[in-house]
């Protein structure tokens, strides 16, 4: 079954306490996070790294404090997370070639990787059916992206284990609501025991 990593939002400013949008706890499975890139890179399975571009002005503003700013150290990915052969995939229509990238560096201005347009064109070129995701924040981010992938018809396994969330109970609801789809949790070890 060909798979794909999902490594959802894991930049500074959400994973560090100096960040501009800390979620607490998540500096503790930066070390995962690297491991389960390195695991897929070295398997040969393509990851995708969807992270937050925003400009000085954001429309999510509105909503949230500043923060991933495009050019800031806070919107860059910690370097134990990044692996060698990368393309960026910004949010405009782009012809991006992906071919050959063990990382795919998914550009997004809102909390939705779907809304990146050429999210779905980049899920056809690896046609993957599988899809392990892990990252920041559960009832957020992770949400968007794991009932996306469901409702694209792909298995997707959520890494309990390398997830942190900002609300326990709203990310308890996200995974009821998960599990019900049909989606399934597993953990780094077995991902990476397989």
């Amino acid at each position: 079954m060909k798979t794909v990593f999902v490594d959802v939002d894991t930049q500074i400013d959400f994973l560090f306490p100096a960040g501009a949008l800390y979620v607490r706890g998540s500096e503790a499975l930066v070390p995962k996070f690297a491991a389960l890139n390195r695991y897929a890179a070295s398997k040969g399975i393509p990851v995708i790294s969807t992270m937050d571009a925003h400009s000085e002005n954001d429309p999510e503003f509105k909503n949230w404090p500043p923060h991933c700013v495009v050019g800031t150290t806070g919107q860059q990915k910690p370097a134990a997370t990044l692996l060698e052969k990368r393309v960026l995939v910004p949010s405009a229509a782009n012809d991006v070639s992906t071919a050959g990238a063990q990382q795919i560096l998914l550009e997004k201005q809102t909390t939705d990787c779907f809304t990146n347009v050429n999210f779905s064109r980049v899920m056809a070129e690896l046609d993957a059916e599988r899809c392990v995701v892990y990252g920041v924040v559960s009832e957020i981010c992770v949400k968007n992206a794991v009932l996306g992938l469901l409702k694209m018809g792909k298995r997707v396994e959520l890494i309990a284990d390398a997830i942190q969330s900002l609300d326990e109970a709203q990310a308890a609801e996200m995974l009821a609501s998960f599990a019900a789809q049909g989606g399934v949790q597993t953990t780094a070890v077995a991902v990476c025991t397989e």
